[in-house]
């Protein structure tokens, strides 16, 4: 018996391949994960203590619509933005989802500038939607402005900007993201992923709240898996203009966030102890790195993120290989669209330096 396949598309759709676990690499070993962007310091002290703390509420239900994380991410922000222009979810992820399944159909169309994060394309897919990619030049990663309102026609209707950009580590400047909002039609919604924002240092760098406050149609991306440590507890959230925000969070789910979630990401917002060292650390760490690989000839990329883009000369899949015989694990971009790269997280300082050690006899 044969089943009719309703949707092709989604028969025939990828589904996207995060970083394996050092279980998965090397059962049993201990490995240094150089691979998925995670935080080296560890999860904050504080939302530890507040997961102890939720212990004995775990036979209650969660807050319905994560209410209580809303206002703490409206207080961290101030006066930028109110609890309700955002909106929580399970993962950065999630909230890209949301905004897809929001605005994008079978027939309508997204722009994307490969190298970047790959679920803009595969989430997009999944609904039978025509994704458009206006590469990033090849020499500096730079964004094709020109080519991107070349691509916009009258079914366009998301922008995808990753700022700074997974895997490359560049970074959007002010001028460059107000030229291209001031020159797009009505009907496009930027959406600018900005999950590393705490490691970019460059003094133009765009973040999101300012062109929500100034108006534009734009959706900002945010979690709490990187600088804040809590990967594993899966809290995302985004924020844009009260009316955008109302309209995806008709897509939210009743209880997507745990209690321990939840109670966390409040804890983990407050804690600037931790995300000051977190930051620091990170900061020390790239520039002592970008110094090392220039020294030994590993041809990288400036970085506005807590991870660095090389290209070895040996290729990707042996770089990969060696490092891995000396225990370190990092990670191939090529399904990002960076062919030959290699993505390396910046760890803490032991980290760095094993891992110049092993560059040293590798290269």
């Amino acid at each position: 018996m044969s089943i009719e396949i309703y949707k092709p598309y989604l028969d025939n759709a990828k589904t996207y391949q995060g970083g394996k676990s050092k279980s998965e690499i090397k059962p049993g070993a201990d490995l240094i994960k150089l691979s998925s962007n995670e935080n080296l310091l560890g999860s904050s002290p504080m939302a530890i203590q507040a997961i102890r703390d939720s212990l004995d509420s775990l036979h209650e239900y969660p807050d319905g619509n994560a209410i209580r994380l809303c206002t703490a991410l409206s207080d961290y922000y101030g006066e930028r933005l109110d609890s309700n222009q955002i909106v929580c979810a399970n993962s950065g992820s999630e909230c890209l989802e949301m905004i897809i399944r929001a605005y994008l159909d079978e027939g309508l169309e997204c722009i994307v500038s490969t190298p970047t994060f790959m679920p803009y394309v595969i989430f997009s897919k999944k609904l039978g939607v025509t994704v458009r990619d206006v590469q990033l030049s090849k020499d500096a990663f730079e964004l094709d402005v020109e080519g991107i309102l070349s691509a916009v026609n009258e079914n366009t209707r998301l922008l995808f900007l990753n700022n700074p950009n997974n895997p490359t580590g560049a970074y959007l400047g002010d001028a460059e993201v107000k030229g291209l909002l001031d020159r797009l039609p009505d009907h496009v919604v930027v959406v600018i992923d900005e999950v590393y924002r705490q490691f970019a240092t460059a003094d133009d760098f765009s973040e999101a709240t300012k062109w929500v406050a100034a108006g534009y149609p734009v959706i900002g991306v945010n979690s709490l898996s990187k600088a804040y440590g809590l990967a594993g507890l899966r809290v995302g959230y985004l924020y844009a203009n009260e009316r955008i925000a109302s309209y995806i969070n008709k897509l939210s789910r009743p209880f997507f966030l745990s209690t321990l979630a939840i109670n966390a990401g409040i804890a983990a917002l407050k804690d600037t102890g931790y995300i000051n060292a977190t930051v620091d650390s990170v900061l020390s760490g790239r520039a002592y790195l970008l110094g090392e690989f220039d020294r030994l000839g590993l041809k990288c990329y400036p970085s506005q993120t807590n991870f660095i883009l090389v290209k070895p000369e040996m290729g990707a899949e042996a770089f990969i290989v060696r490092l891995l015989d000396h225990d370190i694990m990092v990670r191939g971009v090529a399904n990002f669209g960076a062919d030959g790269c290699v993505r390396i997280t910046v760890g803490k300082e032991e980290h760095n330096q094993a891992l110049v050690k092993a560059l040293q006899e590798i290269l």
